[in-house]
């Protein structure tokens, strides 16, 4: 939120500009174990789409991207054979497979208060 605003006093004096905030499919779906982290990542949504209707009249538009399971420092202990499994297209993505859906919505000027998710179809199986 903090770095919301910060951004958003230069995007609105100059009448444009593009917020995209990271949360995960976990907010959407949860996950076991996860109860304050999926809490956190949902109210990201919240947060995202509330900020996105606030500023839409001064051109700035607000989205969010939800990965699923990526290949990170924070997957690295995770046991993908059995993950993978559950994931239609059978594999962990990648960082740059999130940073083209970032740079997609950053570059979308029809599109605000969206949450694009990028999970290999893991959402397809709640």
């Amino acid at each position: 939120m903090y770095t919301c605003k910060a951004a958003l006093r230069g995007m609105v004096q100059q009448q444009g500009g593009a917020i995209v905030n990271i949360g995960s499919i976990v907010g959407h779906k949860g996950n076991a174990g996860q109860s304050v982290y999926s809490a956190c990542k949902e109210g990201l949504v919240g947060f995202s789409k509330s900020l996105a209707k606030e500023v839409a009249r001064k051109n700035v538009r607000v989205n969010v991207v939800a990965p699923g399971f990526i290949h990170t420092d924070m997957t690295s202990g995770l046991e993908e054979t059995s993950i993978n499994q559950n994931i239609p297209l059978r594999r962990f993505g990648e960082v740059d497979e999130v940073a083209q859906a970032v740079t997609f919505l950053l570059s979308s000027p029809y599109i605000t208060g969206h949450v694009l998710v990028v999970d290999g179809g893991l959402q397809l199986q709640i």
